[in-house]
């Protein structure tokens, strides 16, 4: 279902591993393999218009043609260091994708992005480039990364997360309205400390087992 461009990936099997992740009590070990399968589950939504030509191939049997994945490889960049989460997974559906990594933390007093690391594949502007991080929550990371992935060549991006707020979307929306985001779910609102409600937490804690 796509709203705007915001499109929530409503699948039932990422609904259902989404629950337990939400729940207190499960662990970091389960987190992150859940979150690694709903990742796999995503990338089939986010990259459904990936560009294909039919070049010829010999099976067993005959010759024939067949489509295959067109132009340069997609690039898959996560925003550190929660993003790896989702990376991790999407890199195993897409083996062979460039990635980059950008380092941003939140600014505890003013929720701003603090930028302390930046490393991307050549040719991004050739590319599709795939932003994840699991959360959306004020959205002033997300608008960060895209800028500086801008900043960069980057002409077709898309932004990933788990997770988002409605105040989230409407900052990125507005900072970024070419960049169509994907969820799995649009939750209440945000707290006041920036943490999405009901939400599952902070993402980097529970998957790392940190506080």
């Amino acid at each position: 279902m796509a709203t705007s461009d915001v499109t929530y990936i409503d699948h039932p099997l990422i609904q259902h591993k989404l629950t337990i992740m939400r729940d207190i009590h499960t662990p970091s070990a389960t987190f992150r393999q859940l979150l690694r399968e709903i990742s796999h589950l995503m990338a089939y939504e986010v990259c459904r218009d990936l560009d294909t030509e039919m070049i010829s191939i010999q099976t067993p049997l005959e010759s024939m043609d067949s489509p295959k994945l067109k132009g340069k490889k997609l690039c898959l960049v996560s925003i550190l260091r929660a993003g790896n989460g989702l990376l991790e997974g999407m890199l195993e559906l897409v083996p062979s994708a460039r990635v980059g990594h950008i380092g941003l933390y939140r600014d505890p007093a003013t929720l701003n992005p603090v930028q302390y690391y930046l490393k991307l594949p050549d040719q991004i502007d050739m590319r599709l480039t795939i932003v994840v991080d699991p959360m959306l929550a004020t959205g002033h990371s997300a608008i960060a990364a895209v800028e500086r992935l801008k900043e960069a060549g980057a002409k077709q991006i898309k932004f990933v997360c788990l997770l988002a707020a409605p105040e989230g979307i409407d900052a990125f929306t507005s900072a970024h309205p070419d960049v169509p985001i994907f969820t799995a779910a649009i939750d209440r609102e945000l707290n006041d400390h920036g943490y999405i409600m009901p939400g599952l937490g902070d993402a980097g804690d529970r998957i790392y087992g940190t506080k």
